[in-house]
């Protein structure tokens, strides 16, 4: 999978150079423009659509071409993040930083579950030529749940079973839950079967928080029992709530990275706590663009709510895109 991340990196550039070693050990890359434009990549279905798109999120707003791209794969696995989560989270994520209009936006054509995949989706995103500072430091009270309950290749009642025990956990505390199934049928259901589930969270100020599972692949590991998935998921998303923040777990990272690259202006963000791998990226940043990031933690006693919480305050190093076309 990672070869084929390399290649899609290879085609939304332009003038990259990539060697790889014999024994595919180390890796020389020079980095060449990124050029975006129309483009179409099978992504191995050994990792799930999100893995690719995660990466193509933090490139696609400095690209030369608005980028259109068609993924297919696997969009729904138990590794990556899915693409209904980076759907629901990272999209209003990038708008904040305005990277925003009609032609941002993630379509799912068809759902495919692993191992053999088939799932299909576009993904496009419009080129910034410099991004907005934030200022993200209350996240608000949740006002309302969203939700989708997906099945492929099984019984369409598997998604209602899933809703049902997610409901019964989630109406303790809000009236507000709407949790839409998704039933693809024929050609759009993929090649494998399988179910699952993801949750967001809205706050009134439009933080978004999620949650999502998926049963285990054909053939690997035990059943999972719909009831059972609904109740976890359900559980997840009451702890991404409980961790907080005004961005979540998964969307640390990609926050972090855009206020990096903002004006030379303070950008604060307050996260839940750091999961190891905005860690590890943290220490990427500032060996890329030397920047440190200061950070304050903050009990929850102060305001009685979730665990301890992180403020990140940065100064942006004030990148430009050069290779947008000015028309």
């Amino acid at each position: 999978f990672e070869a084929s991340f390399i290649r899609l990196i290879d085609k939304v550039t332009n003038g990259s150079r990539i060697e790889i070693n014999q024994t595919g050990t180390t890796l020389y890359y020079q980095p060449g423009l990124l050029y975006g434009g129309s483009l179409e990549h099978d992504c191995s279905p050994s990792r799930s659509i999100g893995y690719y798109l995660e990466g193509l999120l933090c490139l696609a707003p400095f690209m030369k071409h608005p980028l259109k791209i068609v993924l297919r794969g696997v969009t729904n696995d138990q590794v990556d993040p899915s693409v209904d989560v980076l759907k629901a989270t990272a999209l209003p994520l990038l708008k904040k930083f305005g990277i925003d209009g009609e032609s941002l936006e993630i379509k799912i054509n068809r759902r495919g579950m692993p191992p053999k995949g088939g799932g299909e989706i576009l993904f496009s995103c419009p080129v910034r030529k410099t991004l907005q500072p934030i200022q993200f430091t209350d996240p608000g009270k949740i006002k309302r749940i969203r939700g989708t309950a997906y099945s492929v290749r099984v019984s369409p009642q598997m998604a209602n079973r899933m809703v049902e025990s997610a409901r019964g956990i989630l109406n303790k505390f809000l009236p507000d839950i709407y949790i839409y199934t998704d039933h693809m049928k024929g050609v759009s259901s993929g090649k494998s079967p399988g179910f699952g589930m993801c949750l967001t969270a809205e706050t009134i100020n439009g933080t978004i928080l999620s949650a999502e599972l998926a049963s285990n692949p054909q053939g690997q590991g035990a059943a999972v029992l719909p009831e059972e998935l609904g109740q976890n998921c359900a559980k997840l998303l009451l702890e991404e709530v409980y961790r907080g923040g005004c961005v979540d777990s998964t969307n640390q990272s990609l926050a972090l990275l855009l206020m990096t690259l903002g004006q030379r202006d303070v950008s604060k963000v307050l996260l839940g706590p750091l999961s190891p791998y905005t860690i590890e990226f943290l220490r990427h940043l500032r060996s890329f663009f030397q920047i440190m990031f200061k950070i304050e933690t903050k009990t929850p006693e102060e305001d009685h709510m979730g665990g301890e919480k992180v403020l990140m305050t940065c100064v942006g190093v004030g990148f430009s895109n050069l290779s947008k076309t000015i028309r």
